[in-house]
């Protein structure tokens, strides 16, 4: 199909071309369905022209020809042709030079892959975006890794003193791994695969490749297992921990449930309160609250056991460590006097783990954020039905939540 100047001249435009580089030739052909076409693009160099690699410069030794997928252009897959010039260096060997289209190693353009990370970061799920672009999963998935693995080789970690640990899976019961945040920044700096007190040594490891400092880490807050304890402990000595409180209530709900439930048989007056029980009395709606205030005088048990909860919650709210840790031994004595056996069990837990729960009321630390960091990592593995690639999953955390800087061009 011959092409005006002005044509040639629009594409060069559109692809930024500059000198040396020139668009040769456009044509539009018919593929073997002969039902659309394909729009093939072809770059040449001027002869003679000089390109530079590593400081040196030379003329083009031999070349390679290369093809690349470009954005479709209308209704027309597009393709980008071109002699890729090869100079020799000064200690014999012989180098492809970089095009200013695409990276190495990619059979993409820089704008194809740009639009398919936007379109990513748009919440598309990848399969989406790979029917979406024409191309198989596999080749989006190896596109987004590169920028991904990009943008974390230049993260910095300095100047990090507070952080949080959590952990989730690829999906129900498979593959676990443990998020480490910057509760400062409020993102994600590291996730490592596990869920045993090694992930912290290895967090350690990949915190001090990036320029942090182990004894800079003041505050850690992490939940009640025993292994984020140990590998806390052992790693940061020095640091202080602070039990997650959201942590801690989901104890002492589970605790306000079994009693629910022991109460619950033969009563089928207490069907469909599960979270009646659960939900704080001022967020209860008014007719909550009275069938609330209802049961409660029925079954003295369940009702000391809310009364328990609530004033539980209501230590939490208090501003002084000291009068929190008073009002909390005196708690603990009520629940101990009540009998109740699964509060029993959960002052037992408390016990237990008392510095860490007293330093909230030092540190207010909580794994809040990564709450909502946890929210957006499931509704990602919704979208996906899962991740069946550990490391896919992992670099989908960063990309949403990492805060990672990207120098892919902007669509």
């Amino acid at each position: 199909m011959q092409q005006s100047i002005n044509s040639k001249e629009i594409f060069s435009i559109g692809l930024g071309l500059s000198e040396p580089w020139f668009i040769e030739k456009v044509e539009i052909i018919d593929t073997v369905s002969f039902l659309v076409k394909e729009l093939h693009i072809h770059i040449n160099f001027r002869k003679g022209s000089k390109f530079s690699i590593d400081n040196h410069t030379g003329t083009a030794y031999n070349t390679t020809d290369k093809v690349w997928e470009h954005l479709s252009f209308f209704q027309h897959r597009c393709y980008i042709h071109a002699r890729v010039p090869r100079i020799k260096l000064p200690d014999g060997s012989v180098r492809q030079v970089s095009v200013p289209w695409s990276r190495a190693g990619s059979g993409f353009t820089l704008l194809f892959e740009s639009y398919a990370m936007f379109l990513i970061e748009n919440e598309m799920p990848v399969s989406r975006v790979a029917r979406t672009l024409k191309v198989t999963d596999h080749r989006i998935w190896r596109v987004f890794n590169y920028w991904i693995e990009k943008a974390k080789s230049n993260d910095i970690l300095t100047e990090i003193n507070s952080i949080g640990v959590d952990e989730t899976s690829t999906k129900k019961g498979h593959n676990y791994i443990t998020i480490f945040a910057d509760l400062s920044q409020r993102r994600v700096i590291d996730i490592e695969v596990g869920k045993d007190a090694k992930t912290f040594l290895d967090f350690v490891s990949y915190l001090e490749s990036k320029g942090g400092d182990r004894n800079e880490i003041e505050h850690i807050c992490i939940d009640m297992s025993r292994a984020f304890i140990s590998g806390s402990a052992e790693v940061f000595p020095s640091s202080q921990i602070t039990f997650d409180k959201f942590h801690i209530v989901q104890h002492l709900n589970n605790a306000m449930d079994s009693v629910r439930k022991k109460e619950r048989v033969g009563n089928s007056i207490l069907k469909g309160h599960k979270y009646t029980f659960l939900k704080s009395n001022k967020t209860l709606s008014e007719k909550k609250r009275n069938e609330l205030e209802n049961i409660n005088t029925l079954y003295p048990t369940l009702g000391e056991a809310y009364r328990l909860k609530e004033i539980f919650l209501d230590i939490f709210r208090l501003e002084d460590k000291n009068e929190a840790k008073k009002c909390l031994e005196l708690w603990c004595a009520s629940v101990v006097k009540s009998g109740i056996l699964p509060f029993v069990q959960f002052v037992d837990l408390v016990k237990s783990h008392w510095n860490g729960i007293i330093n909230y009321f030092d540190s207010k630390l909580t794994n809040g954020i990564l709450e909502g960091i946890n929210s957006k990592i499931q509704l990602a593995k919704r979208r996906a039905r899962g991740y069946r690639n550990i490391n896919n999953f992992i670099n989908m955390i960063f990309f949403i939540c990492g805060k990672l800087k990207f120098d892919y061009p902007t669509y």
